[in-house]
């Protein structure tokens, strides 16, 4: 049984009862539950062959409708959702580096049905136990600045390098996912330009999927007149469009709740291998590679 399916059971006994009315909002608990578990995939550190560490402190940001709904059982809601994260890193062998705990935020400029999610890594004093029973990695030290979404200042010396992370723009986090150098995997370096009568190709990448660019332009949008269609109810129609010019870009498409862009709350950016792109809830992956 997957661990989102034993959350709903865990939640049937409270439906029943006064915590009923949470689910009156537009925004469902199982959605949330669904959201957590990407941003641990898709934060989460390689430290060695063992250890895989994901962010523990989440912070999920709610519109005024959906948050005076949810906040008088924040707290039964954020030990429910700490729990399914504790068990889907458990399946997936991630580890902590402290306590799980998930807090519910206010978002005026969010829409009834629209949330985000941002997270961080923030280590405890004493160590705590890895699913599986490996004692977690010690603290590295303090989080750097610039709040959810960037990762602890040092990292053991079994981990990869990291490029420092870049000063947080506009509002810390992202909509759906966290600055890129929070808990995520190291970036992968910008590809060399093509040499001579070379030919550069440009892809993208949504949940495992990639989708060639094989024109100058690409739309991304929820509309299915866009060429990547993106299901997410934080996209708008025509959402943004991807240009593989020199250098290759992105623009904003005048879309309701804007791009994220390597953590940047933006409206165009040049775009790099390895690029994160946000949207919505949705995290795209730019690629490039001569050949």
């Amino acid at each position: 049984m997957g661990v989102l399916k034993k959350f709903e059971q865990r939640l049937e006994g409270l439906v029943n009862g006064t915590f009923a009315k949470v689910f009156k909002s537009e925004v469902q608990p199982v959605e949330i539950a669904g959201a957590l578990q990407r941003e641990c995939d898709n934060n989460a550190t390689i430290w060695n062959r063992d250890r895989t560490v994901v962010p523990n402190d989440f912070i999920v940001e709610l519109s005024t409708p959906d948050f005076e709904r949810l906040s008088p059982y924040s707290g039964q809601l954020g030990d429910e959702l700490a729990g399914m994260v504790r068990d889907y890193a458990k399946q997936q062998r991630y580890t902590f580096m402290g306590p799980i705990k998930v807090h519910l935020e206010k978002a005026d400029d969010l829409d009834t049905g629209l949330y985000r999610v941002r997270s961080r890594t923030l280590a405890s004093s004493t160590s705590q136990q890895a699913p599986g029973g490996a004692p977690a990695a010690p603290a590295p030290g303090r989080p750097a600045p610039g709040g959810y979404g960037y990762p602890p200042a040092a990292a053991p010396a079994a981990a990869p390098p990291m490029p420092a992370a870049p000063p947080p723009g506009g509002r810390p986090g992202g909509y759906g996912y966290p600055q890129p150098a929070g808990g995520q995997r190291p970036p992968v370096a910008p590809a060399p330009a093509p040499a001579a009568g070379g030919r550069m190709r440009h892809w993208i990448e949504i949940n495992g999927t990639r989708h060639q660019i094989s024109r100058a332009t690409l739309v991304l949008g929820r509309s299915t007149e866009a060429d990547v269609r993106i299901d997410d109810p934080g996209v708008s129609r025509r959402h943004c469009e991807i240009r593989t010019g020199t250098p290759p870009t992105i623009q904003d498409l005048g879309s309701t709740n804007g791009i994220v862009v390597d953590g940047q709350h933006t409206t165009r950016a040049t775009l790099r291998d390895g690029s994160r792109i946000v949207v919505g809830s949705t995290t795209i992956i730019y690629r490039q590679a001569e050949g």
